[in-house]
């Protein structure tokens, strides 16, 4: 992998790269050229390549990307190819949907396990996990060396929710709650703001209007 630092529009376009070539994988594809890709994808094929080129030489001239080796580095990169455990801190509607979905989840990132402040749901059965109270949060983490958080908590509760979670020993945390958390620089965290991103598509809703992809 090159010194240089890696963008997050870089990171963030990985997943969708392993997504596709997944599928190519599942109908015996065995091969992919940059221009398949991006044509595929709606992106640019030297954007592909540069992409890819951050972290290893995985094309042939003439013949493109091998889907099977280029699957398996894309997973190294994103270090699912080891067991990242995750725990989740609201057990409402969002939290059991997103609990719900983890039993369709094929890779190496699990949520393994379930906490909420409110006493009439902890002890609940979501699929394999069993609502916990808070009070076993932080010995839950180090257990089970569980790296990531979800926050699916009111917004008044995000906040000492995520500093929990900070206290002990993750290092990265996706907000659903609609708040800017304030954590420490080692702690990585991104928010899935539903309300704001309704409304920044309401914006498009005006006949004439273009996305801009100027400053990615």
């Amino acid at each position: 992998m090159k010194s240089e630092k890696i963008s997050e529009a870089v990171v963030r376009r990985l997943p969708i790269y392993w997504r596709y070539l997944s599928e190519l994988q599942r109908r015996e594809v065995s091969t992919v050229s940059s221009q398949e890709l991006g044509q595929k994808l709606d992106l640019n094929p030297a954007q592909i390549r540069k992409d890819l080129a951050y972290f290893g030489d995985f094309g042939r001239k003439g013949i493109g990307y091998d889907v099977a080796y280029l699957i398996e580095k894309i997973r190294h990169i994103l270090n699912l190819d080891q067991q990242i455990n995750v725990v989740l801190v609201g057990a409402g509607n969002l939290g059991h949907a997103l609990s719900n979905y983890n039993a369709y989840l094929k890779e190496n990132l699990k949520i393994v396990a379930v906490f909420d402040a409110y006493e009439p749901k902890v002890g609940t059965q979501i699929n394999t996990l069993k609502v916990q109270p808070m009070d076993e949060l932080y010995d839950t983490i180090k257990n089970h060396n569980i790296r990531i958080g979800i926050i699916t908590v009111p917004e008044y509760e995000a906040q000492q929710v995520a500093n929990q979670l900070i206290e002990a020993g993750i290092a990265a945390i996706l907000n659903f709650a609609p708040i800017i958390l304030k954590t420490p620089p080692h702690v990585r965290i991104h928010a899935a703001d539903f309300t704001t991103e309704m409304l920044s598509l309401a914006y498009y809703l005006e006949e004439g209007k273009e996305d801009s992809t100027d400053g990615e």
